[in-house]
């Protein structure tokens, strides 16, 4: 998996028990997936652009243990799977200790201009092969 994001905590992110709210974990995620195609030499713009974008159909997030007020945490993503028309991410969090505190995954669908499954074009599998050091399964 490739270090791809890493942010410090908010006050405004933690909830009232002092900790990381669960739900932010899905913006880091997504922060973590924007910066993911940047990494690939493949930004957003360049899916749009394209005549393609993605639309998140499944997230799945374990947490782990809590993070504070401050902490630095480090988001780690890899495409683990690319099928005709959908592209899955594994992602992690740890924090400066490189401790797990949440892990899962989320599942995009490639879609066209007008919002149908299209097939995820050859260029960005290409793209993700380049720069993994483990494929995904199948390409």
């Amino acid at each position: 998996m490739h270090e791809v994001y890493e942010n410090v905590v908010r006050f405004e992110e933690t909830d009232a028990q002092g900790i990381v709210f669960y739900g932010n974990y899905v913006t880091f995620q997504d922060e973590a997936f924007t910066a993911y195609l940047e990494a690939i030499g493949y930004p957003y713009e360049d899916l749009t652009a394209a005549d393609w974008d993605v639309h998140v159909v499944h997230i799945d997030l374990d947490y782990r243990k809590p993070a504070e007020f401050r902490d630095t945490l480090r988001n780690a993503v890899r495409v683990s799977a690319i099928r005709e028309s959908s592209i899955e991410f594994e992602y992690e969090c740890r924090n400066d200790d490189g401790e797990v505190l949440v892990e899962g995954g989320v599942v995009h669908v490639a879609v066209d201009e007008s919002g149908d499954p299209t097939r995820v074009p050859d260029e960005f599998r290409e793209a993700v092969l380049d720069f993994q050091e483990v494929a995904p399964d199948p390409v």
